[in-house]
Parts: C-alpha cells; structure tokens; sequence
C-alpha cells in the first residue's frame, strides 16, 4: 500500500467544498470505514469536544491524506 493510499483512520482533508453536507475545502475528518472495496470511504467530522457533526462516504479524489514523516 502507497503512503498516500488512504487507509482505515487517517486523517484526511476535504478537496473540495460539499454543501449539501455544508462541509468545506479543508475541513479536517477520520476515515473510519473502507468502502467498496477501497474506491471509497466513510469520513467521520468531529468538533473540538470529539462530537460527530457529520458522516459522509467520500471519493479519493474528494480527500487529501494528512501525515507527517518525520526527518
């Protein structure tokens, strides 16, 4: 698996704005299901308190995996 493959509780950030779900460019989520064999995810958005605001089934073209290698 690539690095940048998403996989079961990266971190990603949206893409793109999704405003049916008033989600915006850069808003930070956690994949927390792989689905349809990996060509999509279920993203969970939580506030600062860890509440789930939003749960929505996503693209990879939708997402932007979020990590840091260290030097």
């Amino acid at each position: 698996m690539s690095q940048n493959t998403p996989k079961l509780l990266d971190i990603i950030a949206l893409t793109d704005d999704i405003p049916e779900y008033n989600l915006l460019r850069g808003q930070v989520g956690t994949i927390v299901e792989l689905l349809a064999d990996g060509a999509a995810f279920e993203v969970e958005f939580s506030d600062k308190n860890g509440q789930i605001y939003e749960s929505v089934g996503l693209t990879s073209a939708q997402i932007m995996v979020l990590y840091f290698e260290p030097a």
